[in-house]
C-alpha cells in the first residue's frame, strides 16, 4: 500500500509531499492541472523510462520517492534474493533524474537496476489507464484473469515445472538427433581414422624410447670404436692398468722400510682394482654393442609412422594420438548404440509430455469451473453499470501444449439483445470495455491481494447512475485494507472517496506550478459543487454536493 508520495522538481511540481491511506481515494482537478504529471511520477517508480524534459527547468535534478507498507505482501524473498534491506512497514522506492540525463534508482537507499525496481514496483502499484484496456486483446491476459479467479497457482506451478521438464527432454532429444545426423555423416571417416590409429598399436612412452635407440644405432660403429680405444688404453700391454700395477708393487715393497707409505699403497691398490673393473665394463659394452643396420631401419620406420600420424592429426605426442584414438572409439560406440539412446530419449519425451497433458486436463477442469463463476459475476456487475442486456461468456478452446497449459481463453460479449455474442475486443465500445475491465479488476481483487490500484479516468464516457455504480465498485475494492485511487472528473465518483485530493495549477510571476492537497470536509463540498456547476458555484450545487457526500 502506498503511504506517502514525495516529488521534487518534476515537471511543474517544485515540491509535493502527500500521504495516502487505505480504502478508496479520489483525485480531482481541472484538465491540465497536473494529474498526468503525478501519474508520470508514479510510473518512474515502476521503472518507467525517464525523460530529461521531466526535470523542472532551472533545476539540476528531480526526485520521486514512494513509501509503501508491504507487510501484507509476500515479498521478503525478493529482498533477500536481491540483497536489499527489508522493512515491511516502510519500503522506500526512489528515482532520481538529472538534467544531464543520468537516472538512478534506489530501494531502501540501495542502488538498484531499473529492471529490479520494475520487478518490485509492478507488485506494488497497478496503474490502470485507458490504454490498459488494450490488454483485453491479449490471449494471455484473458487466460491470466481466469487463473487468478480460479486460484489455481499451485496447480499451475506444478504444470510449469512439468512443462520445463518436457521442454528440456525435447531439447535433449533434438540435440541427440543432430549429433546422430552429424555422426552418421562422418561415420566412415571416423571408422577410417580410428582404424589407422588402432592399427598403429601405439604405446605410451614409445616415441622417447625409439628416439634414444635410433640415436644409439645411428652412431653404433663410432661408439664401438671409441670404447675399444678406451679399453686398449686401459688394459693392453703397457696400458694404464699395467703401469698402475707396477707402481703398486713398488710401493708394496717399501712398506717394510717406510711404514707411513702403507695408506698410500692401499689407495693405489684400490685405484688399480677400480680401473681394472672399468676396463672390463668398457670391454663388455663394446662387445655387446651391435652395429645393426636392419634394426636401425626398423626403428626409423616406426618413428616415421609416429611422426606421420602426429603431423596428420596435428598433435605432438603419442599420448595425444592415443586420446584421439579413444575419442574416435567413443564416438563409434555411440553410433553403434544410437538406436538404443534414441529410443530412451523418445520415451522420456513421451513420459514428460503425458505428464503435461494430464496436468493440462486438470487445469482445464479448474478453469472451466471458474469461467462459469466469472460469467455469472461479470453479468451481475455489468447490468447495474448500464449494460442492461449484457451477455458474457468465457470460451475455452484447445491449443497445443504451451507454458500455461493447453487452453485458449477468449471473452465473448454482447451488449444488445439483437447482437450475437462475438469476441469482446471486436464488438465492445470503449465505454463498455472500460466497464468490463473495472468489473474484472473487482473480481480479481476479491480473489487475491492486489497492489495499490490507480484508475486513471476509467469513468470517461459515463455519467449519472452508471458513474455511481462504478464508484460503488471501486469503493468496494478498497475494503479490507486494500487501496484504490481513482483520478476522476465525475462528482458521483469523487463523492464516494474516503480520502479526497485536489490537483491545481498556480501562476507565480513567470512560473506555473502544480500542487496536490488533501481536502477536508468543507473543501470537498466546494470541490464537488464546482464539478457539478462549473466555476460559478451556486447554493444549489453545494446542496447537491452535500447530498452526494451524505450517500456514503
Amino acid at each position: 500500500m502506498l503511504t506517502r508520495l514525495y516529488i521534487k522538481n518534476y515537471a511543474l511540481i517544485s515540491q509535493m509531499d502527500v500521504n495516502f491511506y487505505p480504502g478508496f481515494s479520489v483525485i480531482t482537478g481541472e484538465t491540465g492541472a497536473g494529474k498526468s504529471i503525478i501519474l508520470g511520477a508514479m510510473g518512474l517508480l515502476l521503472g518507467g523510462r525517464a525523460d530529461t524534459k521531466s526535470v523542472k527547468p532551472g533545476c539540476d535534478r528531480c526526485v520521486i520517492e514512494g513509501h509503501f507498507d508491504i507487510s501484507s505482501y509476500p515479498l521478503q524473498a525478493f529482498f533477500e534474493s536481491n540483497d536489499l534491506d527489508y522493512d515491511a512497514s516502510d519500503c522506500i522506492l526512489r528515482r532520481e533524474l538529472s538534467s544531464a540525463g543520468k537516472s538512478r534508482a534506489f530501494i531502501n537507499d540501495t542502488p538498484v537496476t531499473l529492471s529490479v525496481m520494475r520487478e518490485l514496483g509492478e507488485q506494488l502499484i497497478d496503474i490502470h489507464s485507458q490504454h490498459q484496456n488494450l490488454l483485453l486483446k491479449k490471449d494471455d491476459f484473458q487466460l491470466g484473469v481466469v487463473d487468478i479467479i480460479a486460484q489455481d497457482k499451485p496447480l499451475l506451478d506444478t504444470y510449469s515445472a512439468a512443462w520445463n521438464t518436457y521442454r528440456e527432454d525435447v531439447r535433449k532429444l533434438e540435440r541427440l538427433r543432430e549429433d546422430i545426423a552429424k555422426s552418421q555423416e562422418n561415420e566412415d571417416f571416423l571408422r577410417y581414422q580410428h582404424h589407422e590409429l588402432d592399427e598403429a598399436r601405439l604405446q605410451s612412452g614409445e616415441q622417447e624410447a625409439l628416439e634414444q635407440e635410433s640415436e644409439l644405432l645411428t652412431h653404433a660403429e663410432e661408439i664401438k670404436t671409441a670404447l675399444y680405444e678406451a679399453d686398449s688404453q686401459l688394459s693392453d700391454e703397457g696400458g694404464v692398468v699395467e703401469m698402475l700395477r707396477t707402481v703398486s708393487h713398488a710401493l708394496d715393497h717399501l712398506q717394510t722400510l717406510l711404514p707411513t707409505i702403507k695408506e698410500t699403497a692401499e689407495r693405489l691398490d684400490a685405484c688399480y682394482v677400480e680401473l681394472k673393473d672399468i676396463g672390463s665394463d668398457i670391454n663388455r659394452e663394446a662387445e655387446s654393442l651391435e652395429v645393426n643396420p636392419h634394426r636401425l631401419e626398423e626403428v626409423d620406420t616406426r618413428l616415421d609412422t609416429i611422426y606421420r600420424l602426429q603431423q596428420k592429426f596435428h598433435v605432438s605426442t603419442v599420448e595425444d594420438l592415443l586420446r584421439l584414438r579413444d575419442e574416435y572409439a567413443r564416438q563409434i560406440e555411440q553410433i553403434d548404440h544410437n538406436d538404443d539412446m534414441l529410443a530412451e530419449y523418445e520415451s522420456a519425451v513421451k513420459r514428460s509430455q503425458a505428464r503435461c497433458e494430464e496436468l493440462a486436463k486438470e487445469l482445464h477442469a479448474v478453469r472451466q469451473k471458474a469461467s462459469k463463476n466469472i460469467e455469472k459475476e461479470t453479468v451481475a456487475r455489468l447490468i447495474p453499470l448500464g449494460i442492461a442486456n449484457v451477455r458474457f461468456e468465457v470460451r475455452i478452446s484447445t491449443k497445443p501444449l504451451s507454458h500455461d497449459g493447453s487452453d485458449k481463453v477468449e471473452f465473448y460479449f454482447s451488449g444488445n439483445k439483437s447482437m450475437p455474442l462475438q469476441p469482446l475486443t471486436q464488438v465492445a465500445s470503449g465505454g463498455e470495455t472500460a466497464r468490463v475491465m473495472l468489473t474484472l479488476k473487482a473480481l480479481i481483487s476479491n480473489a487475491v491481494q492486489l497492489p495499490t490500484i490507480v484508475f486513471d479516468e476509467i469513468d470517461t464516457g459515463v455519467s449519472g447512475k452508471v458513474a455511481e455504480m462504478m464508484a460503488h465498485i471501486m469503493e468496494e475494492m478498497g475494503h479490507d485494507g486494500r487501496q484504490v485511487i481513482s483520478i476522476t472528473h465525475l462528482p458521483q465518483i469523487a463523492s464516494r472517496g474516503k480520502t479526497h485530493y485536489r490537483v491545481y495549477k498556480e501562476d507565480n510571476e513567470d512560473v506555473t506550478e502544480s500542487h496536490m492537497v488533501q481536502l477536508q470536509s468543507a473543501e470537498r463540498i466546494d470541490e464537488i459543487a464546482q464539478m457539478l456547476s462549473g466555476s460559478d458555484v451556486t447554493a444549489a450545487a453545494r446542496e447537491n454536493a452535500l447530498a452526494l457526500l451524505s450517500k456514503k
